[in-house]
């Protein structure tokens, strides 16, 4: 990347982050940053999905003409289709849809489904993936059309349930196929990064060197244990297994002492998670440990809980997410 081009990425990226953070403008950040919540939901039951989505439900941005939420980035990149947030978007309503029967609530859930269906596109490698179509300021940017392990697992999570209600094998085809990608490896256009111990990580970003990112990696497990539940196919069960296997033992490199961290970044510097993704770990391993009843989950959970009634542990977190975002976005 020639100097020029360094610069313009930084200044992109920074006019988009302060546009979001500090204008009332609604932004993509509008979308993602709700407070954190786990459902009630039985583990071994396809149910309610695992977290509320409450606020991503009733969503007061962008939609397009087809009733399909679009986030808006700000900057160069504006209002654009994500497949993450359309998942939670429809997992939200769903959960809306189970507790009041709510016939709209169905009909958005449904309608999430069908876009999901509509934009499985074949990538280089040959696999069926959710395309976000416009560049992203990642450490490593993201180039169009890219994708990502998160995106699989969320969208297979909102195809099965659909499945689930309506019996109709379009869902579970397309849920299928988008999970095909998440058995092969980045190398040959899929999400799985193997690492030198054997142990097989979901990425949410695909880049070089991965970064492991815990939330992505987190979500999109939950999506193949929904697959698993509904099909009982156990290719999908070993998937599972082996992902399970790898959080067991890698956990431990996301705690820092006193705070989580967002991913494996592989500089010098660590990348902290923001107040909201640490919250978001919290929920997140409170539910993995629900659905699968080992204590690592949430003796971690409960640790990083315990650190954020720290007034010392918040500010020194955020201090140094902040610096480590000067030197390397």
């Amino acid at each position: 990347m020639t100097p020029a081009s360094s610069f313009r990425k930084r200044l992109n990226y920074y006019r988009r982050i302060f546009g979001a953070y500090l204008t009332p403008t609604k932004s993509q950040l509008t979308f993602w940053h709700e407070r954190p919540g786990m459902s009630e939901f039985t583990p071994g039951e396809l149910g309610a999905y695992y977290m509320t989505f409450a606020q991503k439900a009733d969503y007061e941005g962008t939609y397009d003409a087809n009733g399909i939420p679009m986030l808006d980035y700000l900057g160069v990149i504006g209002p654009q289709h994500n497949p993450i947030a359309i998942a939670q978007y429809g997992l939200g309503n769903f959960n809306q849809w189970m507790s009041t029967q709510d016939p709209e609530r169905r009909h958005k859930f449904l309608r999430v489904a069908d876009w999901l269906v509509a934009n499985l596109e074949e990538n280089p490698g040959g696999f069926r993936v959710w395309n976000h179509h416009f560049d992203f300021e990642y450490r490593t940017p993201l180039r169009a059309p890219w994708y990502s392990g998160l995106a699989q697992g969320q969208g297979i999570s909102v195809l099965v349930r659909a499945h689930k209600i309506t019996r109709q094998g379009n869902y579970l085809n397309a849920a299928r196929a988008a999970f095909r990608c998440m058995r092969a490896h980045v190398d040959v256009g899929g999400v799985i990064f193997s690492d030198e111990q054997g142990h097989r990580w979901i990425e949410e970003y695909i880049v070089s060197p991965p970064t492991h990112i815990l939330n992505g990696f987190l979500w999109a497990l939950w999506g193949v244990y929904d697959l698993a539940l509904l099909t009982d196919d156990q290719a999908v069960w070993r998937v599972w297994n082996e992902s399970l296997e790898t959080l067991r033992t890698n956990l431990h490199l996301y705690d820092t002492g006193y705070w989580s961290l967002y991913e494996q970044s592989g500089t010098r510097m660590k990348m902290m998670a923001s107040p909201f993704y640490h919250q978001l770990h919290i929920v997140q391993l409170q539910v993995t440990a629900k659905l699968t009843g080992e204590a690592i989950f949430q003796e971690y959970a409960d640790r990083w809980a315990g650190y954020m009634q720290s007034r010392v542990n918040r500010g020194r977190a955020l201090v140094y997410k902040s610096v480590f975002k000067l030197c390397y976005y």
